[in-house]
């Protein structure tokens, strides 16, 4: 009998162990670039890199990893109950490509002084298109690729025009015919649309819900209007050449508000297929679960 009283007072002192160990799990992989998803307790605060990030009424969070993450970062959080749970996370360090173009118009490498005020502009507004911290978790329904094509451009290249360094590219080109059609890649909520940002041209940026969003650029024509929900697949959009733009293409960014994510890390392998203009959703896209006076910088 003391024996299983024993061994009953043995089991009780392991609960509250037990109980931490599953208050906090992430899925995905910590890299430069990518995305996490966790989970914890409802009503759970959650503090990543000195900053207190949103959770869903049933616990889940996400995090983010820039181009110039650390080698290692820590997520804290404390609990209802007001125990404290720490996960330090080794986060993988990347390379970048150096892309040299040259021969581009001056215009395209330093816009003229008159510009600067309609360019500060236009930054802010795709700023605040960012700064949404949606309390739906639209980014449930995973990634797929919004346009298929050949990858021109891939995330945290360092760009090089006419001989003059510039900040690093935060988004993934596709190249595409004009015309191509652009879909959602994730659901969402339409926070911007703008017909023809200097940079930028005709841009789109869609809110995936605690501060997750997608911007795509030099589109050509746009189907969709600011405050509308728009579904996984669903067509947004053409590919263009609008704004400062060297030849049809999409170029796709993914933020965390300020935090710049690789889109290719969200959406897996590009889909291989033979229809220019095929839907990624009907071509059957790899999904990810989500577990971009001097001039100033360009979104």
């Amino acid at each position: 009998m003391r024996l299983l009283v024993a061994f009953f007072i043995l089991c009780l002192s392991a609960l509250p162990a037990a109980a931490q160990s599953g208050q906090l799990s992430l899925e995905g992989k910590p890299i430069q670039g990518g995305l996490m998803r966790g989970k914890t307790a409802p009503g759970a605060t959650v503090t990543f890199d000195g900053k207190t990030m949103r959770v869903a009424e049933d616990g889940v969070f996400l995090i983010g990893f820039g181009r110039e993450a650390p080698a290692e970062m820590t997520v804290e959080v404390r609990l209802p109950s007001g125990r404290a749970l720490t996960r330090t996370l080794q986060v993988e360090q990347r390379s970048y490509d150096v892309q040299r173009i040259d021969g581009l118009p001056q215009t395209m490498v330093t816009p003229p002084p008159e510009l600067l005020a309609r360019i500060r502009s236009e930054n802010a507004e795709i700023q605040r298109a960012r700064d949404l911290d949606t309390a739906v978790p639209f980014f449930r329904s995973g990634f797929i690729w919004p346009a298929l094509g050949r990858i021109s451009g891939i995330y945290g290249s360092q760009r090089i025009l006419n001989g003059q360094p510039r900040q690093p590219h935060y988004g993934i080109d596709i190249a595409a015919p004009k015309g191509t059609r652009v879909v959602t890649p994730a659901d969402g909520v339409v926070a911007l649309v703008h017909p023809d940002m200097y940079y930028t041209g005709a841009t789109i940026v869609i809110d995936h819900g605690h501060g997750l969003t997608s911007a795509f650029l030099h589109l050509d024509e746009t189907f969709v209007e600011v405050g509308e929900i728009v579904r996984q697949g669903q067509r947004i959009a053409t590919v263009g050449s609008s704004g400062r733009s060297t030849g049809a293409h999409l170029d796709w960014r993914v933020n965390l508000f300020d935090i710049r994510l690789d889109p290719a890390l969200l959406a897996g392998p590009m889909p291989k297929t033979g229809a220019e203009e095929s839907s990624p959703a009907s071509a059957g896209a790899a999904k990810a679960t989500a577990p971009g006076a001097p001039a100033p910088r360009t979104q």
